[in-house]
């Protein structure tokens, strides 16, 4: 089913996580066994991360630097199969432009349409740690805005190469990203929301947020973007903090802030400890406004790890 159809039948808030994949040599069956517990709360869909590919450079005896692709992570689109086959729940994988060509983009898209996938979710994704800004692949996408245009084509029988492809027509309902923060390469806010539009004109159908920890931020957002115009369902992302160090990491790294009152009570923290147990507690308070305001369903970015997600909906849901 899709997401679009799953929040229509709705008459409450859905609960909905993400997983990231294992990293090369662990097992599947330890991230299926990992989040089976987060089954209890019924989540009519689960969103599967994607990784470009990345790169190391290997030196040899003459000095000269060899750049070796290595891949870490397993594929997507097997990992989709597996929940959809083992939980019986709507698998989201995340389609990048980051690393992908538009023919590697329709292949991916041949291969979950192949499977059963109904849903993606269309992301530009992040510049890798070697580089300082995003750089699209030759042949392939600079924008998400451009990969949900691929998609919708897609689901219009028109593929790349329309003389040798069959016409057949793909159903894929598309979901894009939105910032309450603003995305930190978005000049500001206004330009942010303008880019979002694009996103949603070009077909996208629901809007998942990035993480946030204060909910007057999510609230200001979807009244932000719905005076610029865009109807589709939002969906808030929401992470409980775990360690100490995702303290200065999160903001550093998602260009996001952490309420005073959070920070009050993370300040007294002396161990990861204390730490889950504040984010915990913080979260359980950020959901439970969430579903009184009638947000549509709540995404956890759960790091393929059940045990703070289980917490936080066994208090909510």
């Amino acid at each position: 089913m899709k997401i679009t159809e799953h929040l229509a039948k709705a008459d409450k808030t859905l609960f909905s996580f993400e997983i990231l994949p294992p990293l090369k040599g662990q097992s599947l069956n330890e991230l299926l066994q990992g989040i089976e517990p987060l089954m209890d709360f019924k989540p009519p869909f689960v969103d599967v991360t994607y990784h470009r590919e990345e790169y190391i450079y290997k030196k040899h005896p003459n000095g000269l630097l060899e750049r070796v692709s290595t891949k870490k992570r397993p594929g997507t689109v097997g990992i989709c199969a597996a929940i959809m086959n083992r939980f019986h729940v709507d698998a989201v994988p995340h389609l990048l432009c980051g690393g992908f060509t538009k023919e590697e983009t329709e292949n991916a898209l041949i291969d979950l349409n192949f499977i059963g996938v109904e849903n993606v979710l269309a992301l530009r994704g992040d510049a890798p740690k070697t580089e300082g800004k995003f750089v699209p692949e030759e042949n392939g996408h600079s924008y998400a805005s451009e990969l949900v245009q691929q998609i919708v084509r897609m689901n219009k029988g028109k593929y790349l190469h329309e003389e040798t492809e069959p016409a057949f027509q793909t159903d894929f309902c598309v979901g894009v990203a939105g910032y309450p923060e603003k995305h930190f390469e978005a000049p500001s806010m206004k330009f942010d929301l303008k880019y979002l539009k694009e996103k949603v004109d070009n077909g996208a159908e629901y809007i998942v947020t990035q993480m946030f920890f204060d909910n007057a931020k999510y609230f200001k957002f979807v009244e932000d973007v719905r005076a610029a115009g865009i109807d589709v369902p939002i969906i808030p992302g929401i992470k409980p903090i775990s360690t100490l160090g995702q303290i200065t990491m999160l903001p550093r790294t998602f260009f996001l802030d952490l309420p005073d009152a959070l920070m009050d009570e993370l300040e007294k923290c002396k161990s990861n400890a204390d730490v889950r147990e504040v984010g915990i507690e913080w979260a359980v308070s950020q959901c439970k406004e969430l579903v009184k305001a009638g947000a549509p369903s709540l995404h956890f970015y759960t790091m393929s790890k059940a045990h703070a997600t289980y917490q936080i909906a066994k208090e909510v849901f």
